[in-house]
């Protein structure tokens, strides 16, 4: 099935440093990389890693041509990519010795979206395939109307979480995509324990997949409830760990693998993704996936 992910695109600035910053504070970062990311960028080239035929759509600045190069590199259909004046989007991205990471974002380009260039994206895309979101682009309520009235599916990754995502008709959504602390600001911040039943109760016909960080995640689908952990494995960098999950997962319910197996090939892809630096460039191929899946050479944990 092919995908349209009509999402951001932007320049990683990453800085290595031994501990954040503290308000005030001014120190000398042990190394600067430059790298292709943004939420979007990073679950096309997951999505299309793991099989999928991916179209990415949206816009870029003129500082943007490193980003089209990425995706074309991986397979990435770009045609509905256009290139405008202005900055693109772009992150500030601080990396500590742990492996965590703490993002600044800038939109640019990626919040320049008219009502009139997102019906000619989906006019071009067609009527068949899937759409996923993420929330770093503007007009998103708009987007998620259009695609559902298409008949498309839609695979929402509600983040990062601000009043947009709160004036999205989420009853539209097919499978939506969020971390704890998401899930709770979209539940009226229950505890995180009934974020699943709330949301459940509010958008009965919707699926979620909600992930725990180091404590794996969490999947309610048609009516019963699977979890999974992580497995363990030494963390160089966890910028497009998230992304990756979402883009193999979204793989294995496109393709009819059971919920328990989409979960595991989800686990196994961020496992690999979280032990190497970078964002896009750290998502790895389906092939190493189901290699260390088959070799046993993760120990990826059972779904309950």
């Amino acid at each position: 099935m092919k995908v349209l992910n009509l999402g951001s695109m932007n320049v990683d600035n990453v800085y290595k440093v031994d501990t954040f910053l503290l308000p005030g504070e001014t120190k000398l970062s042990q190394e600067l990389s430059l790298f292709c990311g943004g939420k979007g960028l990073n679950q096309s080239i997951a999505a299309v890693r793991a099989g999928n035929e991916v179209w990415h759509a949206g816009l870029i600045g003129e500082d943007g041509g490193m980003l089209l190069d990425k995706l074309k590199e991986n397979g990435v259909n770009t045609s509905l990519i256009r290139q405008v004046p202005g900055k693109g989007g772009h992150t500030v991205i601080q990396v500590n010795s742990q492996g965590q990471n703490c993002i600044l974002l800038y939109g640019g380009t990626n919040r320049m979206l008219t009502e009139e260039i997102i019906d000619g994206i989906f006019d071009a895309f067609g009527q068949d395939g899937a759409v996923l979101l993420q929330n770093e682009i503007n007009l998103l309520p708009y987007v998620i109307e259009t695609a559902h009235k298409r008949g498309l599916p839609i695979f929402f990754n509600a983040a990062p979480m601000d009043e947009q995502v709160h004036q999205c008709d989420l009853s539209l959504v097919d499978w939506l995509i969020v971390n704890e602390v998401e899930g709770q600001q979209l539940a009226g911040n229950c505890p995180e324990e009934e974020i699943l039943s709330v949301l459940s109760r509010k958008y009965p016909h919707m699926s979620i997949l909600l992930t725990l960080g180091s404590r794996g995640a969490v999947c309610l689908y048609a009516g019963k409830q699977y979890a999974i952990g992580i497995c363990s494995v030494k963390a160089v960098d966890t910028t497009a760990a998230g992304d990756t999950f979402s883009g193999y997962f979204m793989y294995g319910v496109l393709h009819g693998l059971a919920i328990p197996d989409c979960l595991r090939l989800a686990t196994a892809a961020s496992a690999l993704c979280v032990g190497r630096a970078g964002a896009a460039d750290s998502v790895p191929l389906k092939a190493e996936v189901d290699a260390a899946l088959s070799e046993g050479t993760l120990e990826v944990p059972q779904v309950h």
